[in-house]
C-alpha cells in the first residue's frame, strides 16, 4: 500500500486525524479538494466569530458614556466593510497557514484534488491511484437547500458562505431557520442595522436548547430588534418576498435578501460511496461509536456522518478514529459534546435540558443570574443565568445551560467535570476565584443542593 491511512478532507476532523495518525508513526496522506481547514476555518466557524467581535466592538463604542468615556462621537461611528472582510481573510489566513504547516511538519503528505473509492483500499485523484490500508472518510458538509421551498423571480437568495463575504449591509433580510446558524446572522445583521426577520417551523429558537435559556436569548433578541415567526412553515420566495403559514394565516414578507439557514447535509459528492458499499443514513455515512463504517478498514468523522456537526465533534471523532486503527479502544460519547452560540451575551450548553432529565430520573435544578456575579456587573452585562441539572439520588451532573457573558468558555468546566464523572458537590469544593465571572457555576449547583450562599 501507499499509505497506512489516508485522510479524505482537511477539516477540523479530517487534519485532526492526520497529524494523530502520523504521531503514531503511521504514513499518512491527506486529500482535499479546496483548502486546508475545512467549512469551519474557511467559511464558518471563524470568519463568523470574526464578524461578531467587530459588531460587539461596534456595540461596545456606543456605550462609551455609561463607562466614563468622552470623546467619542457615537453618531458618526461605522463599520467599514472592506476592512472588516480583509481583516477576516487575514485571520482565516493565518490559521489556515497554521493547518497546513502542522501537516507538513508532521509529516502528513498534502494531495490536492478529489478523491473518489475505486475499491475499499483504492482511490482516485485525478486519474492517480492512491491505495491506503485504511481510510478516513472527513469530507464535511454543505448548506442544506429545501426542495419543499419553491424560488422564482428576481430572488436574492444566499447561504452562510455568501453572509460572510457581504460588502453592502441589507435594508433587510430574511433568515429561513432559527437554529444557530440561523440566530448568529441575525445578531449580525441587526448590529450592522439591517432589519431581520426569522422563520423558524419549531416552536422555539434554538430548539436544541433549554427552553428556558431559548427563552430567554428570544426576548433579547426581539429587543435588538429582531422579529420572529415560531411554527412557521415557509412555502416559497418570490421576488424576494417570503411567503409562510403562521398561525393559521398565510402571510409574506419582503426583504432585499433572503438567507437560507435550515441546517447542512453531509457532503458525499463524488466518492463513489454507494458504488463501494459504504452504508449511508439519510445521506450521511453510517458508523459505529468507534466511527467505524460497515466496511472494516474504512472510517468517517465529522458532519459526514451526521451525528453531531461541530467542529470540536470532528476533532475527537477523528481521534477516536485514529485510536482504534491503531490497536487502542475508543469510543465516541455524545451525550457529553459543548454546544456554543456565539450572540451577545452567549450562550453555551452540554448534556441534558431539563425537559429532557425530567423523563429518565428525578432531578434537582439550581440557577444562579448574572445579576448576582460581580464581576458581570463590572463588565455592564448582567442578562443571563447559570442552570445546571442533577441527579438527585447521585449527584450525577446531567446537563449545564449557561446564557451570558464568558459562557463559552465557562462550558469547558462542566465538560471537564462530566468527562471526569464529578459530581455537584465536587464543583462547589473547586474553589473558583473572586472576582470572575464563573463564580456563577459552583454558585448554581449550591442551588440545585439547597445551599446558595448569595441567591435567595
Amino acid at each position: 500500500m501507499d499509505y497506512d491511512i489516508t485522510v479524505i478532507g482537511a477539516g477540523p476532523g479530517g487534519y485532526v486525524a492526520a497529524i494523530a495518525a502520523a504521531q503514531r508513526q503511521k504514513r499518512v496522506c491527506i486529500i482535499e479538494r479546496g483548502k486546508e481547514g475545512g467549512v469551519c476555518l474557511n467559511e464558518g466557524c471563524i470568519p463568523t466569530k470574526t464578524l461578531i467581535k467587530t459588531v460587539n466592538l461596534y456595540d461596545e463604542l456606543k456605550k462609551a458614556d455609561d463607562f466614563g468615556i468622552k470623546g467619542i462621537d457615537t453618531s458618526n461611528i461605522s463599520i467599514d466593510l472592506s476592512k472588516l472582510q480583509a481583516r477576516k481573510e487575514s485571520v482565516v489566513s493565518r490559521l489556515r497557514g497554521g493547518v497546513s504547516g502542522l501537516l507538513k511538519g508532521n509529516g502528513v503528505t498534502i494531495i490536492n484534488g478529489s478523491a473518489a473509492f475505486k475499491d475499499r483500499n483504492t482511490v482516485i485523484v485525478d486519474e492517480k491511484e492512491i491505495t491506503s490500508e485504511y481510510f478516513i472518510i472527513a469530507t464535511g458538509s454543505s448548506a442544506y437547500m429545501p426542495p419543499f421551498i419553491a424560488v422564482d423571480g428576481d430572488s436574492n437568495v444566499i447561504t452562510s458562505r455568501e453572509a460572510l463575504d457581504i460588502l453592502q449591509i441589507p435594508k433587510a433580510i430574511g433568515i429561513i431557520g432559527g437554529g444557530v446558524i440561523g440566530i448568529e446572522f441575525a445578531y449580525i445583521f441587526s448590529k450592522l442595522g439591517a432589519e431581520v426577520f426569522v422563520f423558524e417551523m419549531m416552536d422555539q429558537i434554538l430548539p436544541m436548547l433549554d427552553k428556558e435559556v431559548s427563552e430567554m436569548a428570544k426576548k433579547r433578541l426581539e429587543q435588538a430588534g429582531i422579529e420572529f415567526f415560531c411554527g412557521a412553515k415557509v412555502t416559497a420566495i418570490k421576488d424576494n418576498h417570503i411567503f409562510f403559514e403562521h398561525e393559521g394565516n398565510s402571510l409574506n414578507k419582503s426583504a432585499d435578501c433572503v438567507l437560507m439557514a435550515v441546517g447542512r447535509t453531509p457532503d458525499t459528492d463524488g466518492l463513489n460511496a454507494e458504488a463501494i458499499g459504504l452504508e449511508l443514513n439519510n445521506g450521511a455515512i453510517k458508523t459505529s461509536e468507534t466511527m467505524q463504517t460497515n466496511i472494516q478498514n474504512i472510517y468517517a468523522v465529522g458532519d459526514v456522518n451526521g451525528v453531531s456537526m461541530l467542529a470540536h465533534t470532528a476533532s475527537h471523532e477523528g481521534i477516536i478514529a485514529v485510536k482504534n486503527i491503531c490497536g487502542q479502544a475508543g469510543v465516541m460519547d455524545y451525550s457529553r459534546v459543548p454546544s456554543c452560540i456565539y450572540i451577545e451575551p452567549e450562550i453555551a450548553c452540554i448534556g441534558l435540558t431539563e425537559e429532557q432529565a425530567s423523563k429518565t430520573c428525578d432531578i434537582k435544578v439550581g440557577r444562579f443570574p448574572l445579576a448576582g456575579n460581580g464581576k458581570a456587573l463590572v463588565e455592564g452585562e448582567t442578562e443571563g443565568l447559570a442552570k445546571v441539572i442533577l441527579d438527585s439520588s447521585t449527584g450525577e451532573i446531567l446537563g449545564a445551560h449557561l446564557y451570558g457573558i464568558r459562557a463559552t468558555d465557562m462550558i469547558s468546566e462542566i465538560s471537564t467535570a462530566m468527562a471526569a464523572e464529578a459530581t455537584g458537590d465536587e464543583i462547589i469544593n473547586a474553589i473558583h476565584p473572586h472576582p470572575t465571572v464563573s463564580e456563577i457555576i459552583p454558585e448554581a449547583f449550591m442551588d440545585a443542593l439547597g445551599r446558595a450562599i448569595h441567591w435567595m
